[in-house]
């Protein structure tokens, strides 16, 4: 199986960008609107990317406040959609804090601290004709996670 990752650096507070991770409102701020309910037990969290693609669902696994959240895409697809090479799968945010490269980024001082999210998408069919698709709209959502949460409070845009 193969896993989908990309590394993001973000200049806002590690719990700044786990709550915006950890649950339906804190995904539908950044990304798309999502909604959550608690089923037998399971939190589900799930968002609609629209009628060709059907209710993405996926079941969290787990969630440590400013250090992960793990979810399992529980949802079926029609083939056509890149959804579709999602059941199955494991999403998992890690994060980190470490000191800051430097300049690269227009940051005033190397060393300063930041938070490091590892993005995982794991259990992919390496052959899947959407690896490459997805791969590439993930990093296009995590941006727009990075430059949410570098406009909140305490972030550094």
């Amino acid at each position: 199986m193969a896993t989908i990752h990309h590394q993001l650096w973000i200049d806002a507070p590690q719990a700044t960008v786990h709550d915006a991770l950890a649950s339906a409102q804190g995904l539908s701020r950044w990304w798309i609107p999502h909604q959550q309910a608690v089923i037998d037990g399971d939190t589900l969290i799930s968002h609609n990317p629209g009628p060709a693609h059907g209710v993405v669902a996926m079941k969290l696994l787990e969630g440590v406040p400013g250090q992960c959240v793990r979810l399992e895409v529980i949802s079926h697809h029609p083939p056509q959609s890149p959804a579709s090479a999602w059941t199955g799968t494991e999403i998992r945010f890690d994060l980190s804090r470490r000191a800051s490269p430097g300049a690269w980024r227009g940051l005033p001082h190397e060393g300063d601290p930041m938070t490091v999210l590892e993005f995982q998408h794991l259990g992919w069919d390496p052959q899947s004709d959407y690896y490459g698709f997805c791969s590439q709209a993930w990093a296009e959502t995590l941006v727009m996670l990075r430059r949410w949460a570098e406009a909140q409070p305490g972030g550094h845009p």
